[in-house]
């Protein structure tokens, strides 16, 4: 005998948004700001990474966080990312992470793993639009 088991994957959203188009970066670090900034999860003593959604329109359908590293690094792979994505039936992401020390210059990795989620994305038909750094010292 076989046995059926039902499954259901529902995301709830951790806060109501107006689904703002993301054609900036600044719009990005706005929606940041407001929205990631005052999650209960987020450290800002630590890098964050977080994904954001996109529908073809480049309106925002959700966003996660994605990883939570060090004071000068964040592993992300390009498996987290997409999983997401396609769980999202997004059309395209933007990433974003923190540098706590407030130089939003990308480093080496930085530039590595962006190449690298380009690559992957690409594959899946799903575009990397951009990759914001929030460059914001905490206090």
């Amino acid at each position: 005998m076989y046995q059926i088991n039902e499954v259901k994957i529902q995301r709830l959203r951790e806060c109501q948004v107006d689904n703002p188009v993301f054609d900036v970066p600044e719009k990005v670090a706005n929606f940041w700001n407001e929205h990631v900034k005052t999650s209960n999860w987020f450290d800002g003593d630590v890098e964050c990474s977080v994904v954001f959604i996109l529908d073809a329109r480049r309106k925002i359908v959700s966003f996660s966080k994605i990883a939570t590293g060090t004071l000068d690094t964040c592993f992300i792979h390009p498996r987290e990312v997409f999983k997401v994505a396609i769980v999202e039936n997004g059309a395209a992401i933007i990433l974003a992470h923190n540098h706590p020390s407030g130089d939003s210059s990308p480093s080496e990795a930085d530039i590595k793993m962006t190449r690298n989620i380009i690559r992957a994305g690409q594959l899946l038909k799903i575009d990397l639009l951009d990759h914001v750094i929030i460059g914001v010292k905490t206090e």
